[in-house]
């Protein structure tokens, strides 16, 4: 069948008991499919914050023996890996899909957790930790790209970012499962085998939950499956009759696209694409260059520093997780009123100030009973700006600037270097603790926060309450920065 060809006359029109059934349970389905794609964002945050807690004990010469170099390997081999595999899924998935992907990366998280949790040696780990990076790396460009498209500008906000809340509670999670181990069972010294196989549950779930969710209708559309991508359009939407309009608008769109509809690294020549991806890049560097990881790869280490027991340290960073996961819900309610632009530059403005408040306290206070209290309040300030205002916002716009037919591609090149930046931060955090202490090391960070807010005043769009294809228009043909007038 080809574009431009219209739906077969069959779907429609429907009959009033039809009609009624689907209204009533679209919306139903589209929070069931929400929720099950959104399991490849737990096992994000679950992958990555597990770390956190696993790595005092793998360390130790008894376990995997890890030199200081090693550990830092350890800790960011999954962003590294997770920085080629956005690239490639990126493109793989919009050749197979945004659906077969997502089986293949279930089933890819599960291998490389299990391999992790029997390493036997630094080397083994390192390994592992690198391969399960790729499924980390594909999960946070598809997951965003697939709830973008099956959802409508209304609800879009709320839907994308609900994977930054699987995200947090996954770190959460993994969070509650290393205190409740490492208290519980820390005299077994292999507990880290433990805590790291946790991950293996939620990839089952996704494997076998991937199997009943539809496919994107607009990458059906894409690929000239119209008749499928009515059928999809049909489980998701309170309205079907529109079903129809909205194949054409997605097909009127891709058509107008045609010179990039085989998308490869040739269209980044085109000047407003290259802009674009430029904008993409920056949104995912500063994302990471404003310091989370240090908090969620490292939280228990800053608060051991900060004078907590290890023990402590674990239960506190239960504290961390629940305000990450606090700040999420927050962040999703006001988003849908609140401009893109402005719920960005609030943020760093707070994390800025947490980072300032940190350097503060542990330069005048550090030989004070007060310091563990201080670091602890600030760091949970510093999560509450972050979750709530930037990360759920940058995936956001990442999942929204891209057009149809580059979006995989874009978002793959724009998440490349948003881990590849996790992996600096991860890997020379430790060495600058250790070369500098924390006062110094956190100043370095509050530089890196002043230079995001200037990308985001200069740089970021206002994306809310806008049609993927209407965003799209304003970036070739408009507003090339794609902020409302009333924000210049």
């Amino acid at each position: 069948m080809s574009a431009e060809k219209s739906i077969s006359s069959d779907h429609v029109p429907l009959s009033d008991p039809a009609l009624k059934t689907i209204n009533r349970n679209a919306g139903r389905n589209l929070n069931h499919i929400a929720f099950i794609s959104t399991l490849g964002g737990l096992l994000f945050g679950v992958d990555t914050g597990v770390i956190n807690g696993a790595i005092g004990y793998m360390a130790t010469p008894a376990e995997l023996n890890l030199s200081p170099n090693n550990e830092g390997l350890v800790t960011s081999g999954i962003t590294l890996g997770a920085a080629f595999g956005a690239v490639f899924a990126g493109h793989l998935s919009d050749r197979i899909g945004r659906k077969r992907l997502l089986k293949y990366l279930a089933l890819l998280f599960f291998v490389c957790t299990l391999a992790c949790s029997l390493a036997p040696n630094a080397l083994f780990m390192i390994i592992s930790r690198v391969l399960l990076g790729l499924a980390v790396g594909g999960a946070s460009v598809i997951v965003p790209t697939y709830l973008s498209e099956i959802s409508t500008p209304e609800i879009r906000g709320r839907l994308v970012t609900q994977n930054e809340l699987m995200i947090v509670t996954g770190q959460l999670l993994a969070f509650i499962v290393n205190a409740i181990l490492g208290n519980w069972f820390g005299h077994i010294s292999n507990i880290w085998r433990y805590m790291i196989g946790f991950g293996m549950i939620p990839a089952v779930a996704l494997f076998f939950g991937m199997m009943v969710v539809p496919e994107s209708p607009r990458w059906l559309v894409m690929v000239n499956q119209l008749d499928n991508a009515f059928d999809s359009l049909r489980k998701i939407r309170s309205h079907p009759e529109t079903c129809n309009e909205e194949i054409t608008q997605i097909q009127d769109t891709l058509n107008q696209e045609s010179e990039i509809k085989q998308a490869t690294f040739k269209d980044l020549s085109t000047p407003w694409i290259r802009r674009l991806v430029f904008i993409g890049i920056g949104l995912g560097v500063m994302q990471q260059f404003i310091g989370i990881n240090i908090m969620m790869y490292y939280g228990t280490t800053i608060l051991t520093n900060s004078g907590f027991a290890h023990n402590a340290a674990l239960i506190a960073n239960i504290g961390n997780g629940l305000v990450s996961v606090i700040a999420t819900f927050i962040g999703m309610s006001i988003m849908n009123r609140v401009n893109r632009r402005s719920m960005l530059i609030a943020g760093i403005i707070g994390t800025t100030t947490s980072l300032i408040l940190i350097v503060g306290v542990s330069a005048f206070l550090s030989q004070s009973p007060l310091l563990p209290i201080l670091v602890v309040l600030c760091t949970m300030m510093f999560l509450g700006f972050f979750q709530g205002f930037i990360s759920p916002l940058v995936w956001l716009l990442l999942s929204e600037i891209f057009p149809q037919n580059l979006r995989g591609l874009g978002m793959g090149v724009s998440t490349f270097f948003l881990w590849f930046a996790n992996f600096l931060v991860g890997y020379f955090f430790p060495i600058l603790l250790s070369a500098v202490g924390m006062t110094w090391t956190f100043l370095i960070f509050v530089f890196f926060n002043i230079l995001s807010f200037i990308f985001t005043y200069k740089y970021a769009p206002e994306t809310r309450g806008k049609s993927l294809e209407l965003i799209q228009m304003e970036f070739k043909y408009g507003d090339t920065t794609g902020i409302n007038p009333e924000d210049k």
